[in-house]
């Protein structure tokens, strides 16, 4: 080979480059917090027990936001209750952002674009 040494480095340092993210968090454990395990087969609004809330609840919200937009059904009814199908005045009215939601997304590593529209007066605009 012409360039055997040059080829091995470069293939050397593009491995350690790829794995360094592996390696690097290798025997670290994240705490999930103690509330996320709390009441998984308590109901929630729609019927959807907690833990398939806690998993599908950003498909629930995109759903809720087409048949707001799109189809002007603002509100659901759940046990004969009527609620609105907003993040504020539904969801926000009875859990914080900052404690609530907070504590999901930043165990989960994931940064939603709720917030660039939707906010809660006394929280301010994160």
């Amino acid at each position: 080979m012409y360039n055997g040494g040059k080829i091995i480095a470069g293939l050397i340092i593009f491995i350690a480059l790829v794995t360094f993210p592996f390696y690097t968090n290798m025997g670290k454990t994240i705490e999930k917090p103690a509330d996320l395990a709390a009441a998984p087969d308590e109901l929630h609004i729609g019927d959807l027990p907690i833990g398939q809330m806690r998993a599908e609840h950003m498909m629930l919200l995109d759903k809720w936001r087409d048949e707001v937009v799109r189809g002007g059904q603002r509100y659901i009814t759940y046990d004969g209750d009527e609620y609105e199908k907003s993040i504020q005045n539904g969801c926000l009215a009875c859990h914080s952002k900052q404690e609530f939601c907070g504590k999901c997304h930043n165990f989960a590593g994931v940064n939603p674009y709720c917030w660039n529209c939707h906010y809660s007066e006394e929280e301010g605009l994160l």
